[in-house]
């Protein structure tokens, strides 16, 4: 009885230890998507506020 304690409080543990992991893991690939992303848009051409570009041609 005391054995089947023992092993389901190792086996709950072990599991908060996975999920745990699992989600830092997730949060740094969030992050450093989002980094990425960041980078990506910076490199990007500005465009003209509103108001500087009229469409003649309309």
């Amino acid at each position: 009885m005391m054995n089947d304690i023992a092993m389901a409080a190792m086996e709950m543990s072990s599991a908060r230890v996975s999920a745990q992991y699992a989600i830092s893991l997730q949060k740094k690939t969030m992050t450093d998507m989002e980094q990425q992303a960041l980078g990506e848009l910076e490199m990007l051409p500005p465009t003209p506020g509103m108001g500087e570009f009229i469409d003649t041609y309309a």
